[in-house]
């Protein structure tokens, strides 16, 4: 019988899956949306939503025990100011897995998993601005 094997081991020793979803919870936070293996995604969901509520309770218990399973101090600032506040009314399922077809090469089965009423200008924190600086070289060598 199947009793209390709850989770997926992923193929993975178990601090290497620590470590991939510690990495996976802080990209889903700063970028409220990523793309994933649908059996990656769908461990992911319940551990963003117990990360939530764990920020929606605003006390310094809870701040030590999210900055311990995130290690990142970003992150736990924006679970306890923009997220908490956003989904306060909210009794849970901060998340949702929409499957994304198949990957090219290995056809593994893919999944965006993304927070629920998110931020779409999230996804765009790490992209340089790239197209203004091309622009301002191209009216500088213009006008010489």
């Amino acid at each position: 019988m199947r009793h209390n094997l709850g989770y997926r081991k992923l193929n993975k020793t178990s601090e290497h899956r620590k470590a991939l979803f510690k990495n996976m919870l802080n990209s889903l936070i700063k970028y409220e949306q990523i793309v994933t293996t649908l059996p990656k995604a769908k461990e992911l969901k319940p551990q963003i939503d117990k990360v939530i509520t764990i920020g929606k309770k605003n006390d310094l218990h809870n701040k030590k025990k999210l900055f311990s399973k995130l290690q990142n101090q970003f992150s736990v600032k924006k679970v306890f100011d923009e997220l908490s506040k956003r989904y306060s009314k909210r009794k849970g399922g901060y998340s949702r897995v929409l499957k994304a077809g198949f990957r090219t090469g290995d056809d593994a089965p893919m999944a965006v998993i993304e927070l629920v009423d998110r931020n779409t200008e999230a996804k765009k924190i790490d992209k340089p601005k790239k197209v203004e600086a091309d622009n301002k070289e191209k009216t500088k060598a213009a006008t010489k």
